[in-house]
This record gives structure tokens, sequence and C-alpha cells, in this order.
């Protein structure tokens, strides 16, 4: 079983990505409300892919994922965002975050970008 790990800072939206991806055969190994913490569960879980807010208080899902990109350049992660301007889409292209799944979450997109980044 893939395992996943969720980083967004609303819990409605967590549960959504959890019903999601379990029904899709992944386990949600764990769920951090903000990117600090989501760095140190990263490192204790080592999931096989990430969800990632963009927008969230503290750190952003960006700094975020540059963050666990230093602690496995190899980090698998999907970011979820509602903010997709050219800005945010350039620092995604910078970190080399081509996988960007947009909300309101649509459920056969979140899948099918989750697959493209486990390939």
């Amino acid at each position: 079983m893939k395992t996943l790990m969720i980083i967004d800072d609303s819990p409605f939206i967590a549960m959504e990505i959890k019903d999601i991806v379990t029904k899709a055969g992944y386990d949600v190994v764990a769920h951090a409300r903000n990117g600090e913490t989501g760095i140190e569960k990263y490192r204790e879980f080592r999931p096989d892919v990430v969800t990632i807010d963009i927008i969230m208080p503290g750190i952003d899902g960006i700094e975020t994922a540059a963050e666990i990109r230093k602690i496995n350049p190899e980090a698998r992660l999907v970011m979820l965002s509602s903010l997709c301007d050219d800005d945010t889409m350039k620092e995604l292209n910078d970190l080399n975050l081509n996988y960007i799944v947009e909300k309101p979450i649509d459920p056969d997109k979140l899948v099918e970008a989750l697959e493209e980044v486990l390939k």
C-alpha cells in the first residue's frame, strides 16, 4: 500500500483528501496543519507522496516543499492551491514541482496527479 501525508491547515480539506485517497488505495500516515510540523512529520514517516497546501500560516507550502526537498531530493510532492497565478507557478517550476491540483479539489484529478508523481 502506498503511503501519503497531508500538509494542509484546513481540517475540512484534509478530511476530504483523506477520503479521496483512502478510496484510491493510499494509507494516510500523517496530517500536519502547518509547514513546520509537516517537515517534522516528513522526517518521521517518510511517506511515498505528500500533498501540500500552498497557502498556510507560518511557512507556506512552497517553502515547506523546498525544505522537504532538502531532506529528500527525490520526495514526491503534489501541491494544492486555489492560487495559481504566474508568480506562484514560476516558484513551483523553479522547485521542479510540476504537480499542482487546484482547489476545489476534483477527486479524479487528485488521484491522477498522485499516480503520475509516483511513476
